[in-house]
């Protein structure tokens, strides 16, 4: 299975458990990892024949944009069951980070993997 993959997309929202986390948006940094066959792009040279990443972006940053989760465990699930019920995307590996929660650690948060389509919709906060 080949990979298209999203790095350090950065996006503004409201997480976090504590109130005044409530009351701003923070950026939280992303990392997507997609699962699919890129063969029939890889010969056609056309955009149809792939899985679109520039759609992906538009769709996972106005998706995160208007959450408002607590945790970014959660925020991690709506994400990738949104990619898994929009686009064809059999797996994906989703990375979640929230820099600066932790006073002197860098980077903090969540990675997580998940396959297959998805029936239910992803829980919008």
């Amino acid at each position: 299975m080949d990979i298209v993959y999203l790095k350090d997309l950065r996006i503004k929202t409201v997480i976090g458990v504590y109130a005044w986390e409530r009351q701003l948006k923070q950026t939280v940094v992303l990392d997507l990892e997609m699962g699919t066959d890129i063969r029939a792009a890889g010969h056609s040279d056309a955009i149809e024949d792939t899985l679109n990443y520039k759609e992906v972006a538009k769709r996972v940053m106005a998706f995160t944009e208007n959450s408002r989760f607590h945790l970014v465990e959660a925020l991690a699930e709506g994400i990738a069951e949104l990619v898994l019920r929009e686009f064809p995307v059999p797996w994906l590996r989703v990375r979640v980070n929230k820099q600066g929660a932790v006073r002197g650690v860098r980077d903090v948060g969540v990675i997580i993997e998940r396959s297959g389509k998805v029936s239910h919709g992803a829980r919008l906060r």
